[in-house]
């Protein structure tokens, strides 16, 4: 028997669906993702915090769910809506159905509604707070708990997703994800790495160990930079994460404090932190930039590569100190997808080269990582 759901937002719209996986009620901002495969890595990936994820691929849940291909221990985000719930898990590698992974961790879930409609009301009026709902069907009511929802703007999410324990991590690349070239095969010591997880995917540390590093995961919730370098690593990895950098001053005091001291490495959230700890400021997007396909522009090389993106905030181009420089562009918008340190070992970029369920292009910062950390060791 199928049970009514609603989707209410902010600006009084309502969208009547039927409800999967857990019945509840929940608040977030709307967004949505544009990738046609991947659901499991973006359920479970931290970045989502507080977010409700709408697929505009019209089927989701086709290949049902496995226990590999997953970006951290549980799902994040605060709710999920697709157009069509797929009633059949088709693949070798499947453990079990979308609806019953969502109803096992407790995430609302809406099905049956105009996807179309909803992705372009957000493309046009940027992204709104909203509810789903299957406990409380008033609209009225439903509108007005979607205009009291806090949102993104301003709100520390990485201390809702980030474990308060440091630990080493050595699981590689699944077979399913590795590609000729991926692992390093030196056998030349192992450089040591401090990643500051702010809702690190688990694909991250995967990449760093099989490039050659030894992963030392620490909370970028308490990590401080003295801390960072009485560690006495020989480069520093800032990860993805939930929401707002802005209110992050403690992992932005931490990373001012290693900057020309070790090689840096920074991937999204850590991308925007890096510009923040030099100087620079971030924006909210319109309505952010999430999918497999995104087009970015290397300016280094001219190349241009098909990346996979998950942020709502970006490095605002005219507050750029003359220390950093522009690596890479978004070429739907032209918004800074990159950035290097003129005077020290530090870049960052504002996407996901490990994409584990996306394009491959961008692997190779993985490797430039490496040679910079190995050419300041040599130096």
């Amino acid at each position: 028997m199928t049970q009514v759901a609603k989707l209410a937002l902010e600006d009084g719209t309502v969208y009547t669906g039927v409800a999967f996986g857990a019945i509840g009620e929940v608040d977030g901002e709307v967004c949505f993702n544009t990738s046609m495969t991947g659901y499991q890595e973006i359920l479970t990936d931290p970045s989502y915090r507080g977010q409700i994820v709408t697929m505009t691929y019209p089927q989701i849940g086709n290949y049902g769910i496995n226990s590999e291909d997953v970006e951290s221990s549980k799902p994040h985000l605060a709710g999920f809506i697709v157009r069509e719930n797929s009633r059949v898990a088709s693949n070798f590698r499947s453990e079990g159905k979308l609806d019953d992974y969502l109803n096992q961790y407790g995430i609302v879930g809406l099905a049956g509604i105009d996807t179309r409609s909803l992705v372009r009301r957000i493309r046009e009026k940027g992204a709104m707070r909203g509810v789903i709902s299957s406990v409380d069907l008033d609209d009225n009511r439903l509108v007005e708990k979607a205009r009291q929802s806090p949102g993104l703007v301003g709100r520390d999410l990485v201390q809702e997703v980030v474990a308060d324990q440091s630990r080493s991590w050595n699981e590689p690349l699944s077979t399913w994800a590795t590609l000729p070239g991926d692992t390093h095969t030196s056998s030349e010591r192992r450089p040591r790495v401090v990643a500051l997880d702010f809702g690190m995917k688990w694909n991250i540390p995967r990449h760093l160990h099989d490039i050659g590093f030894d992963v030392t995961i620490m909370p970028g919730t308490s990590t401080t930079a003295e801390q960072i370098l009485a560690a006495n690593p020989d480069g520093v990895f800032l990860s993805n994460g939930p929401g707002d950098p802005e209110p992050l001053n403690y992992a932005i005091d931490a990373i001012r404090g290693v900057i020309g001291q070790k090689p840096v490495f920074g991937i999204c959230l850590g991308h925007q932190l890096l510009a923040l700890a030099c100087g620079a400021k971030t924006f909210k997007l319109k309505f952010g930039h999430r999918g497999a396909n995104q087009p970015v522009l290397n300016v280094i090389t001219g190349k241009v590569e098909i990346t996979s993106q998950n942020h709502g905030f970006a490095v605002e181009e005219e507050s750029l100190p003359s220390s950093l420089e522009i690596t890479h562009r978004n070429l739907n918008d032209n918004t800074i997808a990159g950035l290097r340190h003129r005077e020290h070992p530090a870049f960052s970029v504002q996407y996901h080269p490990e994409a584990s369920a996306g394009p491959h292009d961008s692997r190779y910062l993985f490797g430039q990582f490496r040679e910079l950390v190995d050419g300041v060791a040599v130096s």
